[in-house]
């Protein structure tokens, strides 16, 4: 005799409850390029206050991982005449969000920033920064 499995009926307004969640945790990825250099010994770190702030709300979106870089107050060496890339990892946008900048906020000159960059639907971002 065949047993019968029935599947688990989900209510509803869990499945909704859900899926907010789920929006909440989006993560947007953004992949940064500081272009080679001539100079030799340079050194480059990123500082946890560092957000993407929504151009059209109060929203910043926080650091959440940093790759191949290191975190104020330890730096990472350049190498010389190369391109360095690192992958920075922030908490979600908002969904209404169009456009948002890249802001380093720190205590001293050199912080990073570029201005306007356009949203996509997969919220992964090449940019090129300089200091």
């Amino acid at each position: 005799m065949a047993e019968t499995i029935n599947k688990p009926v989900i209510v509803k307004e869990i499945i909704e409850s859900l899926q907010t969640k789920i929006e909440e945790e989006k993560q947007v990825i953004v992949h940064c390029c500081f272009p080679a250099s001539p100079f030799l010994g340079n050194l480059i770190r990123i500082w946890r206050s560092t957000y993407l702030f929504d151009n059209n709300s109060d929203h910043k979106s926080k650091l959440i991982h940093a790759e191949n870089i290191s975190i104020y107050p330890n730096w990472t060496p350049v190498p010389f005449m190369k391109d360095f890339w690192f992958t920075l990892v922030f908490s979600g946008l908002p969904k209404d969000c169009k456009s948002f900048d890249f802001q380093e906020v720190i205590p001293e000159e050199g912080g990073f920033f570029v201005q306007s960059i356009k949203r996509n639907a997969s919220d992964i971002y090449k940019i090129k920064i300089s200091e």
